[in-house]
C-alpha cells in the first residue's frame, strides 16, 4: 500500500523504511502508528528480505510522541491508553523479533518513542549531529514503550536511571560511550556506511543471521545453561541447512559461498 507518513522501498534482499514527517522531526501520531504496524507486518512476511535499515527523512530520526496528541491520548482513559500504547508495542517486538538484521541509521534526533524505535533495532548507527535521550520525565512521565526495559539491559542500571530520571538529551558522541549507539558518521555518510554494512550483513547465511540474533536475544534473558542449550538447538538445525552444506564446499573451494536461506 501507499504511505502518507512512512516511505518504504521496493522488495530486496535490503530494504529501507524511513519515516516522514520532517514537519513534526517525525513524531508519531495515530496514522504513522497505523501505517507503522502495516508496513511491518509486510516485512515480516517479506521471504526474500535478508536486512532491514530503518532512518527518518529530514533533521530527525523521531522525536517520539507528538505531544500535539498527548492530550487525546489522555482524554481515551487508562484502559483505552494501554491499548493503544501495547499496539506500539507489539510493533517494537516484532522489529527486535524479526529473523534477520535491522539497522537504525538515527540521522537526527531520536527522542523518547524515537530513541525506543531505535533499541529495538539490532544495530544504531548515528550522525554525528544526532542527539538521543528520553525527555518524558520533562512531562511527568517515563519512557514506557520499551524505553526502561531496553535501555537497562543496553547500557547498564545506572546509566539508564540516569538518561531516565535527569531526561537529558546526549550527544552522539556520548551515546557511543554510553553504548546507546555503535558507530558514528558525519551526516552525509551515515546512509552509505549502514547500507554498506546491510550488504555486508545480507552476504552471510541468512538462516545463521536469523537464529544466531534469536539465540543471543534469548541468551539474554536465561541462564548460561539454558543459553547453552539455545546454542545447541540453533546449531543442530543450521548443520542439516543447504547454506551449511554450500558454505563447507566454498571454503574448500576457495570461493564466495552462494547462500539462498535453505
Amino acid at each position: 500500500m501507499a504511505y502518507e507518513f512512512l516511505s518504504l522501498s521496493e522488495p530486496a534482499p535490503i530494504r529501507t523504511l524511513t519515516l516522514n514527517r520532517p514537519e513534526s522531526l517525525n513524531a508519531w501520531h495515530q496514522p504513522m502508528r497505523d501505517e507503522m504496524r502495516d508496513a511491518v507486518a509486510a516485512l515480516v512476511a517479506d521471504d526474500a528480505l535478508r536486512v532491514l535499515v530503518i532512518t527518518g527523512t529530514g533533521r530527525a530520526f523521531s522525536a517520539g510522541e507528538d505531544v500535539r496528541g498527548m492530550k487525546g491520548l489522555a482524554e481515551i482513559g487508562t484502559r483505552g491508553f494501554r491499548r493503544v500504547v501495547r499496539a506500539v508495542h507489539n510493533v517494537f517486538d516484532e522489529i527486535e523479533a524479526m529473523e534477520l538484521p535491522v539497522i537504525a541509521a538515527i540521522n537526527g534526533v531520536a527522542a523518547g518513542g524515537g530513541l525506543e524505535l531505535a533499541l529495538s533495532c539490532d544495530f544504531r548507527f548515528a550522525a554525528t549531529t544526532a542527539k538521543l535521550g528520553f525527555p518524558e520525565n520533562n512531562v511527568g512521565l517515563i519512557p514506557g514503550s520499551g524505553g526502561c526495559s531496553r535501555l537497562v539491559k543496553l547500557v547498564g542500571l545506572a546509566r539508564a536511571k540516569r538518561l531516565v530520571m535527569t531526561g537529558e538529551m546526549v550527544t552522539a558522541e556520548r551515546a557511543l560511550a554510553l553504548g546507546l549507539v555503535e558507530e558514528l558518521h558525519p551526516p552525509e555518510e551515515l546512509l552509505p556506511k549502514a547500507m554498506a554494512f546491510a550488504e555486508l550483513l545480507a552476504s552471510k547465511a541468512p538462516l545463521a543471521l536469523g537464529l544466531g540474533k534469536l539465540v543471543l536475544n534469548k541468551c539474554l534473558d536465561v541462564d548460561l545453561d539454558t543459553g547453552r542449550n539455545f546454542e545447541r538447538l540453533g546449531q543442530s538445525i543450521l548443520k542439516r541447512s543447504s547454506d551449511h552444506e554450500e558454505g563447507a564446499r566454498a571454503f574448500v573451494e576457495k570461493r564466495k559461498p552462494q547462500f539462498t536461506g535453505r
